[in-house]
């Protein structure tokens, strides 16, 4: 087992902080998606929080 320094360790990609619209936009979702998540966390978002409050609809064959 080995010890990881916290301080030394590279930052974790679920804090990277996005943009909603440019994370919407990246990811294909539609304006009533975007409009929840910016009524949800204003303007900015974690990738984390963005990961978690997406509403993915299934794909059909």
């Amino acid at each position: 087992m080995r010890h990881i320094d916290s301080k030394s360790a590279e930052p974790v990609v679920a804090t990277k902080v996005w943009c909603i619209a440019d994370f919407c936009a990246l990811h294909r979702l539609d304006g009533k998606e975007l409009a929840q998540l910016t009524a949800l966390f204003g303007e900015f978002a974690t990738t984390s929080e963005l990961a978690h409050n997406v509403t993915r609809t299934p794909r059909s064959r």
